[in-house]
């Protein structure tokens, strides 16, 4: 009898584990702990087949999945908060979050996608905020450069983040303030041995094919985020495909005539209408056009520097609703060599994800080029407003819920999402 009774109720408890607490939530609004670890949760488990629902809008746009121990485990490991929700509360959760009258929606997320970061190898004196963020998520990626770009590598890869590179190949304009600096005479070196190895003239011969190439990839279905300087001279280089724009200093030959009236802004991303500025000897601003506000306005006030989140239909456009998911909508500016954009200078096609209120400053966009998107996110470390040569890295453990930096980490789990059509 005493065997019966012990039988009865271990199939008791069993039942209650399958019927009433069967999903793992991944709460994203304030309750949560460590919202950056959380991604790298959900990208771990994506590596491992398990499908993961996106619940945008729904408590800073939490996460679901079918309860696992693994799952939880490694939750607790990481330091991430969850729960586990009965099955009863789990549908509750759905409909609310798929009714007609909230601004929410479910996005399955499938598949871990495979990350690649432009890096140039050497120690450069600064840091990049996207690998800091993927190495703090611990989301691991492959560190690729101009040599696999164009040599085909780009196709095993679904999601990019350009590195704070000089794409138009003027060094970061650093030659007057830093030129003489063991750092940057090598930088030169490995770009000039790297144009020779590649077969082309100059530096900003090479990077032009670059972009090039990564334009093909986006176009063809990738996924590309760039930070800082790699937003706006990805474009400019795109622009000046067929035109020499950069002082002799740096390829050889002079900037042609009348280079600014040459331009292609059919090339380009997300900028149009711009002009470049060839002027190697700017120490202040390090200028490449007039598309980044920071050139002409100089260092903002750290105590009023905010910028703001929009707010999207998640069931009618839910990427700009991934790519905004938040625990808070109005989020501390940053600086960097490009800090945001001219609204004025952005093609009718890009989307505005953030926006410093009262001014035409753009923090944040996306857009689409053929079958695939890009993400610019201007500023160079969401932690460090001003962040100089040389500064120490970000230590992220004491900004385990920088809402700058999620914006980062909802880039690497766009590519894995697709639109969920069934009620669960």
């Amino acid at each position: 009898m005493k065997t019966k009774a012990s039988i009865t109720v271990l199939l008791f408890l069993l039942l209650s584990h399958f019927c009433f607490a069967d999903k793992l939530l991944i709460p994203m609004d304030l309750s949560q702990v460590n919202h950056l670890k959380a991604y790298g949760i959900v990208y771990w488990a994506l590596t491992k087949s398990v499908e993961w629902d996106w619940l945008l809008n729904y408590r800073g746009g939490s996460f679901a999945a079918e309860y696992s121990d693994d799952i939880a485990k490694e939750c607790r490991i990481r330091g991430v908060e969850f729960q586990t929700i009965s099955d009863g509360t789990a549908q509750d959760i759905y409909a609310e979050v798929q009714s007609e009258g909230v601004n929410m929606d479910v996005v399955r997320l499938e598949k871990a996608p495979k990350i690649a970061v432009y890096v140039q190898p050497g120690n450069a004196p600064w840091d990049d905020a996207v690998r800091m963020a993927l190495d703090y998520a611990e989301v691991k990626y492959d560190m690729i450069w101009d040599e696999e770009v164009l040599t085909g590598k780009l196709a095993d890869y679904d999601w990019l983040h350009l590195h704070h590179e000089d794409f138009t190949g003027q060094f970061g304009k650093f030659y007057p303030t830093h030129g003489d600096q063991t750092w940057y005479i090598q930088q030169v070196a490995l770009n000039e041995q790297m144009a020779l190895k590649m077969g082309y003239p100059s530096v900003p011969a090479l990077k032009k094919a670059t972009v090039s190439t990564i334009r093909k990839y986006v176009a063809d279905g990738g996924f590309l985020f760039a930070m800082c300087t790699a937003t706006d001279t990805y474009d400019i280089a795109l622009a000046a495909q067929n035109v020499d724009i950069v002082a002799q200093l740096f390829d050889g030959t002079p900037p042609e005539a009348d280079y600014n009236n040459k331009l292609n802004f059919a090339n380009t991303f997300a900028f149009q209408d711009f002009k470049v500025d060839p002027e190697p000897y700017d120490s202040y601003h390090h200028a490449f056009s007039d598309i980044d506000v920071g050139v002409y306005t100089g260092l903002n006030n750290i105590a009023v520097d905010y910028f703001t989140l929009f707010e999207f239909s998640a069931k009618y456009d839910p990427v700009p609703t991934m790519l905004t998911q938040n625990h808070v909508s109005v989020i501390k500016g940053f600086l960097g060599q490009t800090t945001s954009f001219h609204k004025d200078k952005l093609k009718p096609s890009v989307t505005v994800l953030a926006i410093k209120d009262g001014t035409d400053e753009v923090k944040y966009i996306q857009g689409n080029v053929g079958r695939g998107s890009f993400c610019w996110y201007g500023g160079h470390d969401p932690e460090d407003y001003q962040h100089i040569l040389g500064d120490p890295p970000t230590d992220l453990n004491m900004y385990r819920s920088s809402p700058g930096y999620r914006l980062i980490l909802n880039n690497i789990l766009f590519p894995a999402a697709k639109k969920k059509t069934q009620k669960t």
